[in-house]
């Protein structure tokens, strides 16, 4: 099967579900296309897509978290053990895609996505946010369970991604580092940890948080 984008995501502003004093850009939406561009450093820099929402500035947002993509296979698998619909966009993400297995591609992997040039950056933190979105108790323990986390991508080229878009990998990165271990690392394993500390593949936050959970 070909790895392509099924469908392109903006977020329709709502309190946040997870009781937080602020507006919440969880609720994604299908729109014809987005436009992607690379945002400022920092997580308050806001997101990497034209028209997007960042409620939460302190975790979200800025050029390492700047396009969400998550699987619509797992989002079919997660239809199936909730026992509800689960529509492209809900679980936050910008671009939903099919025939990619996002946890196996590779932490600084580029992509090409329409006319633009993206690269897996970090793995997402399932937060208050997301379970209260969804409604599940114990939501953030499922899902990490899964180790299924889709990938946070950077945008190198900004361009304009739609529907039926072909997901081209290019050159692998030389680590065997994929998003699923970065993402067990990031939740507390510490044999994945060192891994990824090894690697060196991470940018400066992100690594120095691993540095610590390694011990």
């Amino acid at each position: 099967m070909t790895a392509q984008v099924l469908s392109t995501n903006l977020a329709r502003p709502r309190p946040d579900p997870g009781g937080q004093d602020r507006v919440s850009g969880i609720d994604k939406r299908p729109v014809p296309r987005i436009e992607v561009f690379e945002p400022g450093p920092d997580y308050g820099d806001g997101p990497g897509v034209v028209g997007d929402v960042v409620g939460d500035s302190r975790h979200h947002g800025g050029a390492q978290k700047a396009v969400y993509a998550f699987a619509r296979e797992e989002l079919d698998y997660w239809q199936a053990q909730l026992g509800r619909e689960l529509g492209n966009g809900s679980f936050g993400e910008n671009l939903t895609t099919t025939g990619i297995d996002l946890g196996t591609v590779l932490i600084n992997q580029r992509v090409r996505a329409g006319t633009a040039l993206l690269e897996v950056s970090v793995p997402r933190r399932p937060c208050r946010t997301f379970g209260g979105w969804l409604e599940e108790r114990g939501w953030m323990k499922t899902f990490t369970n899964r180790y299924q986390p889709g990938a946070y991508f950077r945008v190198i080229e900004p361009g304009v991604i739609a529907p039926g878009d072909r997901l081209e990998l290019l050159a692998a990165p030389d680590h065997n580092i994929d998003m699923a271990t970065a993402f067990r690392a990031k939740m507390g394993d510490k044999t994945a940890a060192r891994r990824v500390v090894a690697a060196g593949c991470l940018p400066g936050r992100y690594h120095e948080e691993l540095v610590r959970i390694a011990g």
